[in-house]
């Protein structure tokens, strides 16, 4: 799909400096913009590039000025890194907006859905399932029974939603998502072996979540997991049973949640945190990549290291944990000489 200049303006309030016709059909980095693609320039050290690149069109701040000859069309905005971001929103819309129903699959006679749905090829949606309007659910997706989703998802391929799962409006579950699978869930017996304790809850999943590749979350043994509105899971994110994640928390990939844990709202949660079961985690708490918590957090606290502590500590630690072997030899002269 080509897009004019005049077209891009006018979507991103901007003006045109060159040829308002210059048409364009691909995005690129300034660096390696090729004829028929469009670029932007917010970094001052890109500058030079925007002399060389063979890219059509680019976008520019209203005051950049021009001390060479150039070739491609500018728009002029107030924001190029915001309108830009703007464009990529836009252009994912009309590259994903996918509408009707593929065949083969299978939907269950007692199952709804709402207007402008996109159903892929080899989709599976169990009974009682309710689904809302302009939702897209991509190739090989499973959905169990008496699942409800929202308005506006999108289900990318090869997701797996179990039984009783809800999911709100305008969220995006990426491949190999699978939601509602059962917790880890055993009892041992004086034999030593292990008896399954069934796990009869549920996973809710709030408005405009984003849940990336490959992430699992376990359903409740009572009650509900819950993922509040807004929050943020990067790929392949463990989140056990009755887990409860609060607004606007972002984690990073590789995270492992033991169950019970609740964490607050607005957290920062780097990769490879593991945290351990029944903990409560405040509101505002920023934990560092490979973090271990086997406490209680309280707000805006913000922690490193395994076992976790506090982030200004770690760090004054850590300039003692280098000169380690400096101290040990130290040590080892003095007592020679004892």
């Amino acid at each position: 799909m080509k897009f004019t200049a005049a077209q891009i303006a006018e979507l991103l309030n901007g003006t045109v400096d060159g040829d308002p016709d210059t048409e364009v059909d691909r995005l690129a980095k300034i660096e390696e913009g090729t004829e028929g693609s469009l670029t932007f320039l917010s970094n001052p050290k890109y500058t030079s590039y925007i002399y060389s690149t063979n890219a059509s069109i680019a976008i520019v701040s209203d005051d950049f000025s021009i001390d060479q000859d150039i070739e491609t069309t500018l728009i002029r905005v107030k924001d190029p890194y915001k309108a830009f971001s703007t464009l990529l929103e836009y252009y994912n819309q009309v590259k994903l907006n996918k509408t009707g129903i593929e065949q083969p699959n299978y939907v269950a006679a007692s199952s709804t859905y709402g207007e402008n749905i996109y159903l892929g090829a080899f989709t599976y949606i169990g009974e009682n399932v309710k689904i809302g309007a302009d939702v897209k659910i991509y190739p090989n997706t499973y959905i169990g029974d008496n699942v409800t989703i929202g308005d506006n998802t999108v289900i990318f391929p090869g997701v797996k939603i179990y039984s009783e799962t809800i999911i709100g409006n305008f969220c995006v579950l990426h491949a190999g998502v699978v939601v509602g699978a059962d917790g880890f869930g055993f009892s041992p017996s004086d034999s030593g072996e292990y008896h399954k304790v069934p796990q009869i809850g549920n996973v809710i999943v709030e408005d405009n979540v984003d849940i990336g590749a490959g992430t699992t979350i376990d359903r409740a043994t009572l009650g509900s997991t819950i993922i509040r509105s807004g929050v943020k899971l990067d790929n392949q994110i463990q989140i056990a049973h009755n887990v409860e994640i609060g607004k606007n928390t972002a984690i990073a990939a590789q995270t492992g949640i033991a169950g019970s844990t609740k964490i607050g709202e607005n957290c920062l949660i780097g990769g490879q945190v593991g945290l351990a079961g029944h903990l409560t985690i405040g509101d505002r708490v920023k934990i560092q990549a490979q973090s271990g918590i086997g406490r209680n957090i309280a707000d805006d606290e913000v922690i490193q290291g395994s076992p976790a502590f506090g982030y200004g500590d770690f760090n004054k630690s850590y300039v003692h944990f280098k000169n380690l072997p400096k101290i040990v030899n130290r040590l080892n002269k003095i007592e020679k000489k004892l």
